[in-house]
């Protein structure tokens, strides 16, 4: 056997790693052995027998308001130790992610059959007071379809869901509660079920998060308060929130199960469910539609076009031009500066900048650089790749602005580096207003804001002065038909083709 043969033997399939990660191997023949390292954050975490798997909060959210919360802005048990909050990437801030500690307590491969959640300051385990505005908070977001967004290992919780066939589907958290006419009635139970992979070296990976939520009535459990095992007497009743004030009892079961899907596939189950399935075919079906259709448009005008094109930059007889009709009358006007020459060019750069990082965006993502695993890293990479195309942004809008005979080119650099953005961010800062007013992790933090205006005016505006100073310097583009020079003569239109009104 060769020495390559034997190299590649000793990378086992559990070592892989999933498509966002990249992997260095430094083969050393000499010493015949392989090392490997991974990027920080995007590794996997290995666990012994009996150490503890934190479970955090994300956020709660629903598909009827829009509006995400916090884990802890409705009453549900917060630790004794107190509640710590994660530091965020800058994604995560503006997606309203608030990583936040819970009080579970998991260890690996170690089942519980009921445990009570809440503890007092005395460590003892007992029920959650709610006041009558606490259980209305609790009934008005069980009626909003709101659900809770749980991690692990990075991992988020999912929920399976049996279909009639005999078919798995998965949802991503789990109801914070369900619905029955008038009536809302609260998960207080989630049993979790987490998968685990064994490795070779006798140590243990999680590779999937599952949770099945339950409503128990408050009298229907019976607990110890020292211990906090907890069993059910025959439960048959849900437990009913909103109307009155009343105690309510969380409690947890622990379920461990070995798997053999390997670390590098246990996000397989969330890229397959409903709500993030890609209708592949249809989006291929339009793509080629439109590009064929684009074509044979763009073909017919071509032709057209460099035709008339060539005609028009001959001279002129007075009896062609008297027999032409249409938009052929208008072909010396085309390109005439426009009246606000500099806000035309402000947007086209706007354009340019937004085009140049959706397609860098794009070309990362397809790399799998931006894998769900990094949570934010999408809209933290779009940010920051908006902030730098200000550079080619600059460069275009200067020739265009030259093109139509420009002058005031840092009027004009100015206007294409603020316009936009400033139409934007005044946009999100009024409804960021609204947002704050409903409480929800939704609005942006003012430290957050500050942040952004920083890289606005630090990055992307002497970015675009940049572009800008060196585009200026350049030719203008020539334009394929000669222009007059005296401006046609525009006809008083009706009331109704006024611009306003249209």
């Amino acid at each position: 056997m060769s020495l390559r043969t034997r190299n590649n033997q000793r990378m086992q399939p559990e070592d892989d790693v999933t498509y966002s990660t990249f992997v260095v191997v430094q083969t050393r023949w000499r010493r015949r052995h392989v090392a490997t390292f991974y990027l920080p954050g995007v590794a996997p975490t290995e666990f012994q027998e009996g150490q503890l798997v934190d479970i955090k909060a994300v956020k709660l959210t629903s598909t009827k308001t829009q509006l995400p919360y916090e884990f802890y802005s409705v009453p549900f048990c917060q630790p004794v130790k107190g509640v710590f909050y994660k530091s965020e990437n800058l994604g995560e801030v503006l997606r309203g992610d608030r990583i936040v500690n819970t009080p579970y307590v998991v260890k690996m491969k170690e089942n519980k059959a009921c445990q009570v959640l809440c503890m007092d300051k005395n460590m003892k385990y007992v029920s959650k007071s709610l006041s009558k505005d606490e259980s209305e908070d609790f009934k008005e977001k069980i009626f909003h379809d709101y659900f809770v967004h749980l991690i692990t290992d990075n991992l988020p919780v999912a929920t399976p869901i049996k279909m009639p066939g005999g078919k798995t589907i998965y949802e991503r958290g789990y109801r914070l509660g369900s619905v029955s006419g008038k009536e809302a009635y609260l998960h207080n139970h989630l049993n979790f079920i987490l998968h685990y992979h064994e490795t070779e070296h006798n140590t243990f990976r999680v590779v999937g998060f599952e949770v099945e939520p339950k409503s128990f009535k408050r009298g229907e459990i019976i607990f110890d308060e020292k211990d906090g095992q907890c069993k059910f007497n025959n439960p048959k009743n849900p437990h009913k929130v909103g109307g009155e004030a009343g105690d309510v009892l969380f409690t947890y079961s622990v379920e461990w199960q070995q798997s053999s899907v390997v670390w590098a596939s246990r996000w397989d189950n969330y890229l397959a469910m409903n709500d993030v399935q890609i209708h592949w075919f249809s989006i291929i079906n339009s793509v080629v539609v439109v590009f064929f259709l684009s074509g044979i448009l763009t073909m017919i005008m071509v032709r057209t076009l460099r035709r008339d094109i060539a005609q028009y930059n001959k001279d002129d007889d007075l009896d062609e031009t008297i027999e032409e009709t249409g938009w052929k009358l208008v072909h010396g006007d085309i390109f005439r500066p426009p009246r606000f020459s500099k806000l035309l060019t402000s947007f086209v750069g706007a354009g340019i900048q937004i085009f140049c990082m959706a397609l860098i965006t794009i070309f990362f993502a397809m790399l799998g650089m931006l894998s769900p695993a990094a949570r934010g890293s999408l809209m933290t990479v779009g940010i920051f790749l908006y902030m730098f195309m200000g550079l080619f942004a600059g460069y275009f809008s200067a020739r265009l602005y030259k093109t139509m005979k420009g002058l005031q080119w840092k009027k004009a650099a100015f206007q294409t580096a603020t316009v936009y953005p400033g139409i934007m961010f005044g946009v999100c800062l009024l409804l960021n207003f609204f947002i704050w007013g409903k409480h929800s992790s939704g609005a942006v933090p003012f430290t957050t804001m500050l942040a952004l205006l920083c890289m606005w005016f630090g990055i992307s505006v002497p970015l675009v002065f940049m572009g800008f100073y060196f585009g200026f310097r350049k030719q203008a583009y020539e334009h394929p038909v000669r222009t007059n020079q005296i401006p046609r003569q525009v006809p008083e239109q009706t009331w109704y083709m006024n611009p306003f009104l249209g």
